[in-house]
Order: C-alpha cells, then structure tokens, then sequence
C-alpha cells in the first residue's frame, strides 16, 4: 500500500497526459473532429487515405528520412570523436567537457533564431567581404542546402549530450585493459577498432536510439530556422522543402485548422517511429552480440 500510494502520483499524471490522450488521438483520426467535441462523425479511414494521397505528407516524410539518416551519422561521429578527445590526456579536458555540452541547454526555439540570424546575416558578411560564392548567398534559402543546415545546427545542440553518453561507457572500460594492448605493442587505431568500439557497443545502441527518434521528431529548431521553407516543387505541387513530419502535423492541425487530418498523420508517424525504432535496436543488439 504505501509503494501503490508513492507510485500514485507518477502513474495518475501518466495516464492523464499520455495514455488517455494517446488513445483519444486514435479515436479522433476516425472522425471529422475540427478540435472540439461536438458534432464529431465516424468517418473510418478516410483521414489516413487523404493523408497518404497528400503529395505535401509524402515529401515531409521522405526529406524527414533523408534528414534522420544525415542528423544519426554526423551526430554520432561528432559525439564519439569528441568523447576520445575528452577522455585522452588532454589539458583541461573537463572544461571542455562542459563547453560541448552547454549547447544543449539552450531551447530548440532560441537556437533556431540564433542560427538563422548567423546564417543570413553573419556568415553571407563573410562570404561577400572574402569573395566567397558559396558564403554569399544563405543557406536557407536553398532547398537543399537548408536541409543539411537544419542538420548542422541539430549537430551543434546534441552532439555535447551524447558525447556524455559515450564518455560514461569508455570510462567504464578497465584502463588495465588498454595498457596490456599498449605493451602488447597495438596502435592506437587497433586499440580503438579492437577493444574501445567492442567495449562501448550497448552506447552505440542506446545513442543511436536517442538520435533517430529525436531526428523523426525535431520540431522546434524546424519551426524557428527555416519553419518549413524555402519552397520548392515536388511533381506538380508546391511543397515546403524543410517542412519536417512534426512540423507538417502542427501546420495541417492548426494553421490548416484539420484536426483530425492532424491526428491521423501523427497516428502514422506514431506507428512508423515505433517499427524503426524497435528495428534500429534489434539490430544494434545483435551488433552487441557479435561484438
């Protein structure tokens, strides 16, 4: 009784913001809900055909993979070659421990604004006043280009936190482990392929997680860097190039004022994030495994 009444309160407020909502959400995509809850109609699966009919949904989903898969490996290679640096007898390591993980405190939304502000006005300034092409022109108003500075802020914010992560497994690798492969007269790259990447396997799995669902569902940095754009043209529609899933669901809800449409796309995004998430870490559990 007194673990039930400790646990109460987690498990009440759990219920009540995720769970009740979560299967509200799956209730309304069946309807024409337009965000309150009268003259709501059953109206089946018609939502989800729209949804995936949509050329908009399609793109969102597509530039969101191909974003997810650039943002895991520059995240990943960023954080892990910065948990080396830290964790080798570098002067000051801690310090800058700390400075690669403050970006991670600031909001997503401040983030955004800062970094549009860099690349419209800061690095163009550069570009122009060093006669440099590429500089001269901002990246976000490319649509593909804006792709990959989306992904280079989301870098610059996350790859302090996850260093964390890896640092915690290679501190955890017994150092008389590494001496024997020094005297044994092993390089450093044969250290690192051999033991260290062995050694810190279940990281891998565990940071690689945390970045493909994060990268599926980026929002704020979207919504303040480019908040969808430029625009570009997908066949014969116009499509906003950065415009991520997240970002597509809460301009269909609101801006668009299609609730239920809404819904029905995040059902999808729901249902898809959960089968490459749980595929992702099968894999990278049978990695641990071979490992």
């Amino acid at each position: 009784m007194t673990a039930a009444l400790f646990l109460f309160p987690a498990v009440f407020a759990f219920i009540m913001a995720i769970i009740i909502p979560f299967f509200l959400g799956i209730y309304y995509s069946l309807t024409d809900w337009k965000g309150f809850a009268e003259n709501v109609n059953y109206i089946g699966f018609s939502n989800f055909t729209k949804s995936l009919a949509s050329d908009e949904f399609r793109y969102s989903f597509l530039v969101t993979t191909v974003f997810t898969v650039i943002n895991v490996v520059l995240v990943n290679a960023a954080a892990f070659g910065l948990s080396l640096l830290v964790t080798s007898e570098l002067k000051l390591r801690n310090f800058y421990r700390t400075g690669f993980f403050v970006p991670n405190l600031i909001g997503g939304i401040v983030l955004g604004y800062i970094w549009q502000f860099l690349f419209n006005n800061v690095f163009t300034k550069l570009g122009s006043d060093l006669g440099l092409g590429f500089l001269s022109k901002s990246m976000l108003t490319n649509p593909y280009w804006a792709v990959l500075a989306v992904s280079w802020v989301s870098t610059w914010q996350y790859a302090g936190y996850i260093m964390m992560i890896y640092v915690a497994a290679i501190q955890s690798i017994p150092a008389s482990l590494l001496e024997a492969a020094n005297v044994d007269g092993a390089t450093y790259v044969t250290r690192l392929r051999r033991i260290l990447i062995p050694m810190v396997a279940n990281a891998f799995t565990i940071s690689l997680f945390l970045t493909l669902v994060n990268s599926f569902k980026l929002f704020d940095v979207n919504l303040s860097l480019t908040n969808g754009g430029p625009a570009m043209v997908m066949g014969m529609t116009a499509v906003k190039s950065t415009q991520f899933l997240a970002l597509n669901i809460y301009n269909t809800a609101f801006n668009m004022n299609q609730m239920a449409q809404g819904q029905a796309r995040s059902v999808l995004f729901f249902i898809v994030l959960v089968i490459i998430s749980l595929a992702q870490v099968a894999v990278s559990k049978r990695r641990e495994v071979e490992m």
